[in-house]
């Protein structure tokens, strides 16, 4: 049996990519296998993180590294890191930094929500937030004059998420934070390059075990030896609460070894051919534009952007991503990636599906494109509604 059957879930394909709220990603058998090998077994989780460190250090070319629960745990302890240093008392003081430097300087366009809003999980660490420059425009003029004498660090983030023109290149924003005596931290949750950052002279760099990886949750810290020793020393202050077990350490030593192993060139191949299937199929059909979009950040692949003209599909781009994944019983719910739906289009992720779920997803999609072409009337609702059923839904949780 199906385990989503056995516990009563949806069997969701996800074609929306490595998002944290479908499950982020398939883990790969080898993976899972030594997550299994570990999980009876004792193990000194100091000597564990030990390993980790140098697993991660030759696949990022750091000095260091460790692995916390998560990215965004990653990203507070980070910060705490800048303020208190390897300081055991200053480390069981935190949030409280009366007397340190406290300050993270961030470009305003950086200023994401991938799920939580980021400067929260930088004020978690006790840190005040100092944005650079408008939502469309910083220069590194702004981000020398933000540094001060209070200045900790400064956070670059790399995100579908963020602003992707007129901010800060990455390379610049390191030499103006460096002239000035400042640690880069980047956030590189979901990106493929596992040693740009550190190579580029960020201070640390972090990214999500769960996502392109396929490890279990889990965030990795990567960097040099004593800012990392400084993060990973946080587990005895509010880090305890963002602990990783055995089994979220070694899954992501695994996913880092698989990574190396892994067949890119078959990956990207297989992908490509998912999305030229689609867009074949879906191009020319009345109100529709299908064309492949590369990633934003500079990752090595492609997803499909469907754009939606109402008056001609006869449904807007979120009533059709709302379709997809809300089908009558039996029919196979497909999530996408919609996050700007309102903008009359969305992404088809061919990243996480399963052999044969690439018939499945357009299918669903030529089935919703003739329901809205033959409905008496289009299938049109306001954006704002949209929204409010969701804010409805969640407050709604656990009913």
């Amino acid at each position: 049996m199906d385990i989503r059957t056995r516990f009563g879930l949806r069997p969701v394909i996800n074609a929306s990519g490595t998002m944290t709220s479908l499950g982020a990603s398939i883990v790969p058998a080898p993976v899972s296998e030594a997550v299994a090998q570990i999980l009876p077994e004792f193990v000194e989780i100091d000597d564990l993180q030990r390993k980790a460190s140098a697993a991660i250090a030759e696949v990022c070319g750091s000095e260091a590294g460790y692995i916390t629960a998560s990215c965004s745990a990653a990203i507070t302890l980070s910060i705490a890191a800048s303020m208190t240093g390897d300081d055991l008392g200053l480390i069981e003081r935190l949030p409280d930094t009366s007397g340190l430097r406290n300050e993270v300087v961030i470009q305003t366009g950086h200023l994401v929500n991938y799920g939580a809003p980021i400067d929260q999980a930088i004020r978690l660490a006790g840190a005040r937030v100092v944005p650079v420059g408008a939502a469309t425009e910083a220069h590194g003029y702004q981000l020398a004059s933000a540094i001060n004498e209070r200045t900790t660090a400064a956070l670059y983030v790399v995100s579908h998420h963020a602003v992707q023109y007129g901010m800060i290149p990455l390379e610049e924003f390191i030499a103006v934070a460096h002239a000035r005596g400042v640690p880069v931290i980047v956030d590189a949750a979901s990106e493929y390059d596992l040693k740009r950052f550190i190579a580029a002279g960020a201070d640390l760099a972090l990214y999500s075990a769960h996502k392109f990886l396929g490890g279990l949750t889990a965030g990795i810290v990567a960097g040099g030896k004593a800012l990392v020793r400084a993060a990973y020393f946080q587990n005895g202050g509010i880090g305890r609460g963002m602990k990783v077990g055995k089994e979220g350490i070694v899954g992501a030593m695994a996913a880092l070894e698989q990574w190396q192993q892994r067949d890119h060139a078959a990956v990207r191949s297989r992908e490509h051919a998912y999305l030229t299937l689609w867009r074949d199929a879906l191009n020319g059909r009345a109100g529709v534009r299908a064309e492949l979009d590369a990633d934003p950040t500079g990752n090595p692949l492609e997803r499909l952007k469907l754009q939606i003209d109402p008056r001609e599909a006869r449904t807007t781009a979120w009533d059709l991503a709302d379709a997809l994944a809300r089908p009558p019983a039996g029919v196979a719910p497909v999530i996408v990636r919609d996050h700007e739906a309102e903008q009359h289009f969305f992404f088809v992720d061919p990243c996480n599906l399963h052999p044969g779920e690439e018939q499945v997803v357009l299918a669903r999609l030529v089935a919703e494109l003739e329901r809205a072409q033959a409905a008496p009337e289009p299938l049109v609702t306001p954006f704002h509604q949209r929204d409010a059923r969701r804010l409805a839904g969640r407050r709604n949780w656990p009913d």
